[in-house]
């Protein structure tokens, strides 16, 4: 089939008498391209919002003194359910702690225990559709879920093969809930999902997504030991869930990503340049490598391709709870001076290489609306909550102190 190509571009259109006629912001040039049952959505340059955008603080939650339910141990997993109420799971008291849209405190949901309603290790939380509340829980081998109505609480029964992840917990529009199922034989990571129907019946096995691209690994044998680590600041496929149920993919050697829906598969691209890896921040990753691989086994010398001068794309895929993409963004990094740092200890690095966070987004159709710089504090680690203008994410102060903040998106200065 021969390709259709539909260019795109932000029309001139005069401003009518008496209006405001200061040119408005370019907005992007696109491509759309249909191959097969794929529609490529390519963005040549521009972007819906043109200048970078920030994130304003709404709501802050948590304290460094102040009521119990205030204080964060470790935060773990956040969730959002559609009147903007926010679900704190604190992974070192196992609860998850309920605060309204304003910010205050509602009630606690779980405690440590093995019986209905109690969590043993458990790690992420999601909410369903209807509003209720799944806490993966693989302590106690199930899936513990909370309402609709306050008190109610069910227990969905899985194998969890004795593992524990850090990964997210996904759902999606329909009800259903996939959870890891992670293969010791490939270090812990999840090779397949289980699905869950809304009612809590396991409904199918899903593989995650793969390819014929093998990250270039570093390996060390000695004896009965081996170890491997993989070559810094190489490409990897990624995924995550969209809130439709499929696999949102894409391979980070590429500016491309993949959207499988009802009538095809969306592609989404955007015109850009790899950014830089400096040489000092390549030889400080390198020296990270070789002191890991060294405490297995001492004589191990460098055995794999270099480490690439050139970064991937992007780190990470994420889906917005409205379905908008997620990207977030390889970027040139910054050399900090580790205030911590100890010459006695050989993992203990003088210099730290730090990227600054920037998204891009893009709305579920591919449309580029441009990127988002978020504020120093916040944090990638507890995977961040998108739902349409606003952002929830943890963040930690100069002290330690975690809290999750309300962001509203503020695009073009404002």
């Amino acid at each position: 089939m021969r390709p259709c190509l539909l260019l795109l571009t932000t029309a001139f259109i005069p401003a009518a008498c008496g209006a405001d006629t200061s040119p408005a912001p370019a907005g992007p040039e696109v491509v759309v391209e249909t191959i097969g049952d794929t529609t490529v959505v390519r963005t040549l340059s521009g972007s819906v919002w043109g200048a970078e955008a920030t994130l304003v603080a709404e709501v802050s939650i948590g304290e460094l003194d102040g009521p119990e339910e205030l204080l964060f141990g470790s935060i773990w997993s956040i969730a959002v359910d559609d009147d903007h109420n926010v679900y704190v799971f604190d992974g070192q008291a196992q609860e998850v702690r309920v605060f309204d849209s304003a910010g205050v405190y509602v009630e606690t949901l779980g405690r440590p225990g093995e019986g209905p309603g109690e969590f043993s290790r458990a790690e992420a939380i999601a909410m369903l559709a209807d509003g209720r509340l799944v806490v993966r829980n693989p302590g106690n081998q199930r899936l513990e879920v909370f309402g609709p109505e306050a008190g109610e609480t069910d227990q969905w029964a899985y194998n969890a093969g004795g593992l524990h992840t850090s990964s997210p917990l996904y759902t999606d529009v329909n009800g259903r809930t996939f959870v890891d199922a992670p293969d010791l034989s490939v270090g812990g990571f999840a090779v397949e999902l289980i699905v869950f129907g809304p009612e809590g019946t396991q409904i199918d096995t899903l593989p995650v997504p793969s390819g014929t691209y093998e990250p270039p690994l570093l390996e060390a044998r000695q004896g009965g030991i081996s170890a491997s680590h993989p070559v810094p600041l190489s490409p990897e496929l990624l995924w995550t869930v969209h809130p439709s149920g499929h696999f949102l993919t894409g391979f980070s050697a590429d500016y491309r990503i993949d959207l499988p829906r009802d009538d095809g598969v969306l592609r989404v691209e955007r015109a850009a340049d790899p950014v830089p890896a400096h040489e000092e921040e390549r030889a400080n990753e390198r020296a990270g490598v070789v002191e890991y691989m060294r405490r297995m086994v001492p004589d191990w010398t460098w055995n794999g391709p270099p480490i690439p001068e050139h970064k991937p794309f992007f780190h990470e895929l994420l889906a917005g709870r409205d379905g908008r993409i997620w990207v977030r963004l390889a970027t040139e990094a910054q050399r900090v001076e580790n205030e911590d740092h100890d010459p006695e200890d050989p993992s203990s690095m003088p210099v730290d290489w730090r990227e600054p966070l920037r998204y891009d987004v893009f709305e579920p159709d591919g449309t580029y609306l441009g990127v988002v710089a978020p504020p120093e504090a916040f944090t990638h680690w507890v995977e961040p909550v998108f739902d349409g203008d606003h952002v929830w994410a943890v963040t930690r102060d100069e002290l330690g102190i975690q809290r999750v903040v309300r962001y509203r998106i503020e695009a073009g200065g404002g």
